[in-house]
């Protein structure tokens, strides 16, 4: 993946990607930032990084830098939005000429066109409280109407708005909403239509300087010169009074995509029982992000084929809308395990370690850890780890100098002390009599299998040795641990089970 911002100008369509910081980088808006992606690249196009951080009660800072550390992690590298690359402190913090790309610095913008839809007078003073509010909507269900604002406030004088402000009244900026039917055409939903009279005045700001949602992104969009706006479902009721704010200012229409939800395993809304939600607790986890990218392209769009993997490069060369399925994607974990053991296996041996080490030092930090001697060890797992982060769980007792573990694991079915005693002194003769030239797996295995034949079940031969070596009751064959155990440590071991069993 490249580790460059794409500066280069293009003339193809504008998308952009633009989070709120209040949270982590979680996996619904970590698709979405994909497809935009994938679209941008794939049509020569421009990808845009804004952050919406309008909400500054819930805005942080942390969360900014966990979305941009999380985008630079997986290669969605943007053409256009905040310079993670900024050296000098008086150098711009921002990529492209259509900036800047975080809203809170985008005020003066704001108010430009705020002051003129109220000059135009579109706009009118709401002083309407919560409890207000609620009392309107709840009148109006009571005769079956849809909740909405009823204009309460519309024909207010300017002296009766002169009267509340200097009692000290806080109002909000509301629109007086046209009725009119809004058509628009969703490049995967299809047309859809709505009634503007549902809506009531939409509240467009609370001041002059601080618009609310809807207000800010249609003017952004336009700023930006935005063509496509590709974003979750779950945005499609803001659609209809976008339109509006588009109308009234005399902006073109952006083309809408609604991507389909990501439900849990029981089609319900994913959550943190299903499996955890910030891509920064995947990558905490060990999953690699070239099986994230993989994995979440294939949650809704359809290559209309039976590949499974995917680079980014082919996702580039393949992607399209048209391919996006309109019913909600299944998010499987079991899936992306799949994928990420794919992916764990294609690793280069020595890439693979660096990956691994900190995971280690992360459990028994300040020790030394011989390379030479971990990729041994990650040689012979490499086949079986789901996540980089299984890798010390299972392996731990190649670290440790003392193992502690369960004496009545070393039992073998019907097996008495005495029997498995005498099992591992066996053991521990054949591999003190093998020479250190000869000290490898294979003289190893031929050995230690020639004396299990000699039982009606190797178990009873290997399973105590394999124990007495790992601790436990699963692990690699116990040719391979003794092997890179080496003979001394090896020995060491079986040693200390037998004194366990005879104490």
């Amino acid at each position: 993946m490249s580790s460059e911002l794409h500066l280069k100008k293009k003339k193809g369509p504008r998308v952009r990607f633009a989070p709120s910081p209040t949270g982590p980088m979680h996996i619904g808006n970590t698709r979405t930032a994909l497809f935009n992606f994938l679209f941008a690249r794939h049509n020569q196009g421009s990808f845009i990084l804004r952050i919406e951080d309008t909400d500054t009660e819930r805005s942080e800072k942390k969360w900014e830098k966990n979305i941009i550390e999380s985008l630079k992690w997986l290669g969605l590298l943007w053409d256009e939005g905040p310079n993670f690359q900024k050296i000098k402190k008086d150098s711009q913090s921002y990529i492209g000429e259509y900036g800047p790309y975080r809203q809170s610095e985008r005020k003066e913008i704001y108010k430009r066109y705020i002051q003129k839809l109220y000059d135009d007078d579109y706009l009118y003073w709401c002083f309407c409280t919560k409890e207000e509010l609620q009392a309107q909507k709840e009148e109006l269900m009571s005769r079956g109407e849809p909740p909405r604002y009823t204009g309460h406030c519309r024909n207010l004088s300017k002296s009766q708005i002169k009267k509340l402000k200097i009692e000290g009244k806080r109002g909000i900026l509301r629109l007086k909403v046209p009725l009119k039917i809004i058509k628009f055409e969703d490049l995967i939903k299809g047309e859809i239509k709505f009634d503007s009279s549902l809506l009531g005045d939409i509240a467009i700001a609370k001041d002059f300087e601080t618009p609310l949602y809807n207000f800010a992104v249609v003017i952004d969009d336009y700023e930006m010169k935005i063509t496509h706006v590709i974003r979750g479902e779950d945005h499609l009721s803001n659609t209809p009074k976008q339109i509006i704010f588009q109308d009234i200012l005399n902006f073109p229409h952006p083309k809408y995509a609604h991507l389909p939800l990501i439900l849990g395993p029981g089609r319900n809304k994913l959550s943190k029982r299903d499996a955890p939600l910030a891509i920064s607790d995947y990558k905490k986890a060990g999953y690699l992000p070239e099986a994230l990218i993989n994995f979440l392209a294939l949650l809704g769009w359809n290559p209309k084929n039976d590949q499974e993997i995917w680079s980014l490069e082919e996702l580039i060369q393949n992607f399209s809308l048209k391919n996006i399925q309109k019913s909600p994607a299944i998010f499987n974990i079991e899936k992306l395990d799949w994928f990420n053991s794919y992916y764990i296996r294609q690793t280069p041996l020595e890439t693979l370690v660096d990956q691994i080490l900190p995971y280690i030092l992360d459990k028994i930090p300040g020790k030394e850890i011989d390379r030479e001697y971990l990729k041994k060890i990650i040689i012979l797992y490499q086949e079986r780890l789901k996540k980089l982060s299984d890798f010390f769980d299972l392996a731990d007792f190649f670290f440790k100098d003392k193992l502690e573990f369960d004496e009545k694991l070393l039992y073998w079915k019907n097996m008495t002390k005495n029997n498995i005693v005498n099992s591992l002194e066996k053991s521990k003769k054949i591999i003190s009599s093998i020479k250190d030239e000869n000290f490898n797996k294979e003289t190893i295995q031929e050995l230690l299998i020639k004396e299990a034949e000699k039982e009606d079940d190797r178990g009873k031969l290997l399973w105590p040795l394999r124990v007495s070596l790992t601790g436990k009751s699963a692990s690699p064959p116990p040719f391979d641990i003794i092997e890179i155990l080496g003979k001394e440590k090896t020995i060491k071991r079986i040693d200390k089970a037998i004194k366990r069993l005879l104490d």
